[in-house]
Order: structure tokens, then C-alpha cells, then sequence
């Protein structure tokens, strides 16, 4: 599958991917900010934003996307920065086709099955009725009940558009439901990968724990840490101009 792209800047390419529920204009903000150094290719995964839909989720499948992607666009090899599901997505890349990914950026997540911590949330979305909705207030107050925080609600309904009179989810909710455990799963580990890499944790989150430093040495020997206090797993929507700085650091050094 080849993945909608928002490609801004010059120089040095540089793969950007969102998380679970998401899209690339999360990461439109660290996208401007790097595009004055950086060529940046801002890409929506399967099953989200503007690129295609398709019934499988699994990391080998998102890792062949963004390879089919870069072909495309002739890009032989690119620097890569993922976040949350992003980053599995991008390790996956990394540690099965290692010459494609020239350095490695890992936002508050590890190589590891992760918690499963959405499950409220796709049940809260698969019971608002597209059908009967009229605006945005609706699905919001529908979401409420089971979705106390604003801010996760606002960052869903980014993906609430109404098409031909009628209202959907840019992302794919049943195939996000039925292959969740796809999204929890950790990156197939063929690598390992050698090349440069720095995770990045929010000081309050804990999606990095002590006790995946083995394994992270173990796939990513180069490995380096940066910790950004005071966000959580928000990092770089909490802190966008420290999240670019230490990336663009990373990346031009």
C-alpha cells in the first residue's frame, strides 16, 4: 500500500509517523519545525487518516507500506521518527530492512507487547450511532460518557468528517477493533538494527520501563535516551519545540 504523504522542506529525508486513532496532522507542528533543516515525508498508516483502508494490521504490513511508500518517492533511505504505535511501526522497518532507515527516532515507546490500554476507548467509539448524527457536539456528548477527557475526545473527532451529507471515521474502527492485539503486539525481531537510534520518553509516562532496557539493547545496540520532563506520552504535543530541538540534534549531528 502506498501511504498518503505531506512532504515539506529540503535536505535529508525524514519518515514521520503517528500513532493509534491518528494522523499526520499530529505531527504537523514538529513537521514545521523541522523543515527548516530536514525534508520531512508525513505519512498517514493504513487503516488511518487519508491512506487506504485494508481488513489486516499487523507491524510487517506497516513496515511494507512505508517501504512501498519510499519507493515511490525514490527514496532509497531516510532517517525515521515514529511515535506510539508510529514507533513499533518504524522499528519494524528498521530492524527487517536496515539499509532503508539511516537513523532511528523512538517517541515513548518500547519494543514490547503493550498494555492494553484502548479498550474503552474503541468501545466508547463503536457505539456512537453515525447514523443519527447531525454535528460534532453529538458524537462528543456520545463519547463522554465513556471518554471523561476532553483532550482524548478532541483528538478523535479530528477524525469525525462528514461525507455526502453523512459522518465517518477517517480511521478504520472495525479493522482497528478486530486487529487491536496487532497493535499491541511488539515488532517482529529480524534485526538486530545497528544504526544510530535515540528513544525519547515523557518524564510522566510510563510506556518506557526500566525492564525493557535488555531487550531494547538487545535489537537496538546503538540505543541512546533523551527524557523530556514534565509530559506525558504526549511528548511532542506537550513540548513540541524541546521534542524538535533534541530531534533535530539527533538527526543533523
Amino acid at each position: 500500500m502506498i501511504l498518503h504523504t505531506d512532504i515539506t522542506g529540503q535536505g535529508t529525508p525524514l519518515l514521520l509517523i503517528h500513532g493509534l486513532f491518528g494522523s499526520y496532522e499530529n505531527l504537523g507542528m514538529i513537521a514545521r519545525l523541522l523543515a527548516e533543516q530536514i525534508r520531512v515525508i508525513n505519512v498517514d498508516l493504513r487503516n488511518h487518516g487519508r491512506s487506504g483502508h485494508s481488513n489486516e494490521m499487523s507491524y510487517a504490513l506497516m513496515a511494507q507500506d512505508l517501504i512501498e511508500t519510499m519507493d515511490a518517492l525514490q527514496i532509497p533511505s531516510a532517517a525515521v521518527l515514529g511515535h506510539s504505535m508510529g514507533g513499533k511501526a518504524a522499528m519494524q522497518l528498521a530492524l527487517s530492512q536496515p539499509e532503508r532507515v539511516s537513523k532511528l527516532v523512538l517517541a515513548d515507546i518500547s519494543p514490547v507487547v503493550s498494555q492494553a490500554r484502548h479498550l474503552g476507548i474503541l468501545d466508547a467509539l463503536n457505539r456512537v450511532d453515525l447514523a443519527t448524527l447531525t454535528d460534532r457536539k453529538q458524537a462528543d456528548q456520545q463519547l463522554q460518557t465513556a471518554i471523561g477527557d476532553a483532550g482524548t475526545r478532541a483528538f478523535l473527532l479530528k477524525s469525525l468528517v462528514k461525507v455526502d451529507d453523512a459522518f465517518q471515521w477517517r480511521f478504520n474502527l472495525a479493522a482497528l477493533t478486530s486487529q487491536y492485539a496487532q497493535v499491541l503486539a511488539a515488532p517482529e525481531a529480524t534485526g538486530p538494527y545497528t544504526g544510530p537510534t535515540l528513544f525519547i520518553k515523557g518524564g510522566n509516562s510510563d510506556y518506557l520501563q526500566p525492564d525493557h532496557q535488555s531487550i531494547i539493547r538487545q535489537l537496538f545496540p546503538a540505543a541512546k535516551a533523551k527524557i523530556i520532563e514534565g509530559t506525558g506520552h504526549w511528548l511532542h504535543a506537550e513540548k513540541p519545540a524541546a521534542f524538535a530541538k533534541i530531534t533535530a540534534d539527533f538527526l543533523l549531528s
